[in-house]
């Protein structure tokens, strides 16, 4: 995969997050996050007539120390300020229309800079407001 389909943010030793600019000219299946990530964010690029043999995934005990996001810009545009836990700013980001960032540690700000419509995804459960988020 290029390297300018994304961009990762670290501080220090500690990964932050991911902005991913989807590029579809790349054939098959690829992968943006880990192994080891709590979510996992791949795009297809398949032709017609490509099929994904049926199957269905299997159970197993999970444990997610903590939750991870990831937003998709599907209209409009966003500013992202990526924060360590203490409040120290790492770095602010726009995240355009057909892009995304997937945020793995530290603290997220979100200002619309147009307006915007964004498919979120996290890992579960949710515990609620009051227990699953830290405002700073």
């Amino acid at each position: 995969m290029e390297n300018n389909l994304k961009e990762e943010i670290w501080s220090n030793d500690i990964h932050i997050a991911t902005i991913v600019r989807p590029n579809l000219t790349d054939d098959g299946l690829s992968f943006f996050t880990s192994d080891e990530n709590f979510i996992q964010v791949g795009i297809w690029n398949y032709e017609k007539g490509k099929v994904l043999p049926t199957h269905y995934h299997n159970t197993f005990s999970r444990e997610a120390t903590k939750t991870n996001e990831s937003i998709y810009v599907i209209k409009g545009k966003l500013k992202c300020n990526l924060y360590l836990e203490n409040g120290e700013i790492i770095s602010s980001h726009i995240i355009n229309e057909g892009e995304m960032i997937i945020q793995f540690n530290g603290a997220h700000e979100y200002i619309v800079e147009e307006n915007c419509i964004v498919v979120e995804n996290k890992n579960g459960p949710y515990f609620g407001p009051e227990v699953d988020r830290t405002r700073i």
